[in-house]
């Protein structure tokens, strides 16, 4: 039985916010933590996810993973035969509204929380579950420090300085006679900012210190006096840090303008709801990525059967799940997992909050899991280890709206 509950009500929840504030910030003289753990109704776990807002197409994407890890976990028995409460806090996209669903999942007892989606976001909701003694794992947030901002935050979303650096090798390897090569990044989005100065770096690193640096907003959607500036540079390589939503309507406009070269985008755009926005201009951008359904193991088959199957009965498309949809699955596996050898060693029903919320920190860190995504592991701050990494390239088809990601070798 799946045990799920859903709020898409961020702004009414600032009364929890404030009250999250006057609780103080220290774990020990927090009263939310120190009573026992709640497991009426299942192993409470939450989640928050922008669901609403400019990043509503991650938090989509998050959700399905979410669903379908839950009736995994749960079709197994659970933890320990309890199964597994999954309340799911929409926190539209913006600051506020991460602040107020992390503190409200805090103060509702759960153990964990996955998300919020946004490196925006989590930058600022972070801190607060950091200083309440709340195990977040990150499904989503690549830019550089998320897990350094304490013990109990990590992370299965490899940073981009990780992946970032993948496509711009294989743009050269398939284009050798690249030698311009212009940036585009979002000045008020901390992924954005993050990113482009990993791109650059690697740009910078093979000889191609970009001909011009074009900044954006995230609210933008005319990019002409941008393009119009970087064109008339001659660019043969673009390579876009930007939201789905931004980055699509950019590269639609970049393509009706008239450029035809190689164009590398990052994880921002790393969804297929950008191909309804970019269309058929969607067609041939490079991308490196944290997860492939292509990856030949029997977690990501069973994995891939369980999302094909969803979709079919959904009556959605497409068949074949994206990055962001697998990390979000992999995050609560991995809860699930440590919860599992948590509640083996000292049962969850003995535990206070606090107790329970240390333990399982501790077991996230000390675990290897076998998923989606591959094999991962962690190191003692919170940093996803991960085996398997690849470049992909999107193959728009004939209808101009629909496509998928297609792995290069």
């Amino acid at each position: 039985m799946l045990h799920l509950a859903l709020s898409r009500r961020p702004r009414a929840w600032f009364a929890a916010l404030l009250g999250g504030l006057a609780l103080g910030g220290c774990r020990g003289g927090d009263p939310a933590a120190q009573g026992p753990v709640n497991l009426q109704g299942g192993v409470p776990v939450g989640a928050v996810l922008a669901l609403s807002g400019n990043a509503n197409v991650y938090g989509q994407d998050q959700r399905v993973g979410l669903n379908l890890a839950l009736a995994q976990l749960n079709g197994s028995g659970g933890i320990g035969g309890t199964p597994l409460r999954l309340a799911i806090e929409d926190s539209g996209s913006d600051d506020p509204g991460a602040n107020a669903a992390m503190t409200l999942q805090i103060n509702r007892g759960m153990l964990a929380v996955i998300g919020p989606t946004l490196s925006q976001q989590a930058f600022a909701a972070d801190p607060i579950a950091q200083r309440r003694g709340m195990p977040v794992v990150a499904p989503s947030n690549t830019a550089t420090g998320i897990p350094q901002i304490g013990h109990f935050i990590s992370r299965v979303s490899a940073q981009s300085s990780v992946i970032a650096p993948l496509s711009i090798a294989k743009a050269l390897e398939l284009h050798p006679t690249i030698r311009r090569a212009a940036v585009f990044y979002a000045q008020d989005d901390a992924y954005s900012t993050a990113e482009t100065t990993i791109f650059q770096k690697a740009l910078s690193a093979k000889g191609l210190k970009p001909i011009t640096v074009q900044r954006t907003q995230l609210a933008d959607n005319d990019f002409q006096n941008q393009i119009s500036a970087a064109l008339a540079l001659k660019p043969d390589l673009i390579v876009l840090s930007l939201q789905a939503v931004d980055g699509g309507n950019l590269v639609r406009q970049l393509r009706e303008l008239g450029y035809r070269g190689t164009v590398v985008v990052g994880n921002g755009m790393n969804t297929p709801n950008i191909y309804p926005i970019c269309q058929k201009y969607c067609d041939g951008l490079l991308i490196a990525q944290a997860y492939s359904p292509e990856l030949d193991t029997p977690v990501n088959r069973a994995f891939v059967r369980a999302f094909a199957a969803n979709q079919a009965r959904s009556g959605r498309g497409p068949v074949i799940p994206p990055q962001l949809t697998a990390q979000a699955y992999t995050a609560l596996q991995v809860i699930g997992d440590a919860l599992q050898r948590l509640n083996a060693q000292r049962p969850l029903k003995t535990l206070t909050v606090a107790e329970a919320r240390k333990g399982l920190m501790d077991a996230i860190l000390s675990g290897t899991y076998q998923t989606p995504l591959g094999e991962i592991h962690f190191t003692p701050d919170g940093e996803v280890v991960q085996k398997n990494f690849f470049v992909a390239q999107v193959r728009m088809n004939p209808d101009g709206r629909s496509g998928r990601f297609a792995l290069l070798p």
